[in-house]
């Protein structure tokens, strides 16, 4: 009776772990702060939002950060423990590999520039004669991205967005692109930049108001992950979690 009685209690113990282990997500996203950082509290207002879509269907995120095409990389890993990454924005190429969410919120994305330099511009052709700062392997728009790939614009790629900014005010680069809260929240965070930024200012022509996405494999489980966020995000108030960080 007692061998009984402890096998039924390692049966529901196993089914309670097993059941504990189903509701925690693994997803990958990067030090990009104010939307994502291991740093921040709630590590950022992207994050804020996915954890707080999850938990309204019972479910836990746990967050891993990584350089960003590490975290891209491991996500789209199908013997990674991720199942997927985020905050990102749409991309044909990228839908091509990852599930889409419906979209968590959204991001001013335009260009840094120098303010004793300011650049006027209305379309993409007016920026050829100038040097334009980019991150690896960032999206940015489809026209932008497409004439970089085709070098009809002349960029530099580094590896962040502070080693843009960087550059751009030391005088090595015409513009960089950016969103406009990232590069509010690094000028008033890092000390290298925050002695410079009466040298800069976001430019007045927005290339996209970005929205951002979580991007989940493209697996039964991944596909199955996306329908319980976005019935979660319809839970939640987005603008309300996202304004509390940006």
């Amino acid at each position: 009776m007692l061998i009984k009685s402890l096998l039924t209690f390692t049966i529901i113990l196993l089914s309670s772990i097993s059941y504990s282990a189903d509701k925690v997500v693994n997803l990958t996203s990067l030090d990009w702060p104010p939307y994502s950082s291991k740093s921040l509290t709630e590590q950022g207002a992207s994050v804020a939002v996915a954890k707080a879509a999850f938990k309204a269907m019972g479910y836990d995120l746990k967050v891993t950060f990584f350089p960003w095409s590490r975290a891209v990389a491991l996500a789209k890993d199908s013997s990674s423990e991720y199942s997927g990454y985020f905050p990102e924005y749409f991309s044909e190429d990228t839908a091509k590999d990852f599930i889409y969410s419906d979209a968590m919120g959204s991001g001013p994305l335009g260009f840094a520039e120098r303010k004793d330099k300011p650049i006027n511009w209305s379309i993409l052709d007016d920026l050829k004669a100038y040097k334009i700062g980019v991150v690896q392997d960032y999206i940015n728009t489809t026209e932008f991205d497409a004439m970089v790939a085709s070098k009809a614009l002349k960029t530099s790629t580094t590896t962040s967005d502070t080693k843009n900014l960087l550059k751009l005010v030391n005088g090595r680069l015409d513009l960089a692109v950016i969103d406009e809260n990232v590069m509010k929240y690094l000028f008033k965070t890092d000390k290298a930049l925050a002695k410079k930024v009466s040298n800069a200012q976001f430019n007045a022509t927005l290339l996209e108001d970005k929205k951002l996405f979580i991007c989940f494999k493209k697996t039964s489980q991944g596909e199955e992950l996306a329908k319980i966020y976005n019935e979660g995000l319809k839970k939640i108030d987005v603008p309300s979690i996202m304004g509390k960080y940006l």
